[in-house]
């Protein structure tokens, strides 16, 4: 199977190609960026494509993180493997991004809890917490940080995401402090297209996962009334 993984949630710009049959990444790349994800995408992807020697009929489905995140960039990042998806006629999958943050310490340990954090700002954090096998724990959801310390505390959990500082500095002080606190920008795009190749749900578009509304609201008091 051959799967081109997109991901511009967070504050990188990254694209990849996977070949399960030879067990390999024909390519990959990652770009540290806050913003200018719309424009540096579909280079991006062409590099990666020209890299990996094949065309995207060639591809068996496109991968893609849906959120948590920028809400920009997860538009950015779905509208980009949906119209690939149209274009080439295979199937595009969503996957979270804090399950993408979770999979490599999963995969080298699946004994110890995983906590994936990402800084929601206002002393909130998206986050979803994973226990032994990866089974999920805590879905994901947006809490304040007192919340989120209560649910994340309990076997000297392993921390990554954006939030992974905040909660190590806030941590319990009764709890054992966490293993590994690990505070990477975005997550792994090789991990973004090893799990595009295992899932299951090829049948269902990918939409956003924002977990919370907007922060712009309409200024509907601003409206004038209608004659």
């Amino acid at each position: 199977m051959r799967v081109l993984a997109i991901d511009t949630a967070l504050e990188c710009c990254s694209a990849a190609v996977l070949d399960t049959a030879q067990a390999a990444m024909l390519a990959s790349e990652q770009i540290p960026m806050v913003r200018g994800h719309a424009e540096a995408l579909m280079p991006l992807i062409a590099q990666v494509m020209d890299r990996a020697q094949i065309d995207f009929r060639d591809l068996d489905r496109i991968a893609v993180t849906v959120g948590p995140g920028s809400f920009t960039g997860l538009r950015v990042g779905i509208a980009a493997a949906r119209g690939i998806a149209l274009a080439s006629g295979k199937p595009a999958v969503g996957l979270s991004t804090l399950a993408a943050y979770a999979a490599p310490y999963i995969a080298a340990d699946k004994t110890r809890p995983v906590v994936a954090a990402i800084d929601a700002r206002h002393d909130h954090l998206y986050l979803q917490v994973f226990g032994a096998g990866g089974r999920t724990l805590v879905s994901p959801r947006i809490s304040p940080l007192r919340e989120a310390l209560r649910v994340a505390a309990g076997g000297a959990p392993r921390l990554v995401g954006t939030g992974a500082p905040m909660l190590a500095a806030n941590w319990f002080g009764g709890e054992k402090p966490p293993s590994i606190v690990d505070d990477r920008r975005a997550p792994d795009i090789d991990w973004v297209a090893r799990l595009g190749a295992a899932a299951t749900d090829t049948t269902t578009s990918p939409k956003p996962l924002y977990l919370r509304a907007p922060d712009a609201q309409p200024q509907n008091a601003a409206q004038l009334a209608r004659r």
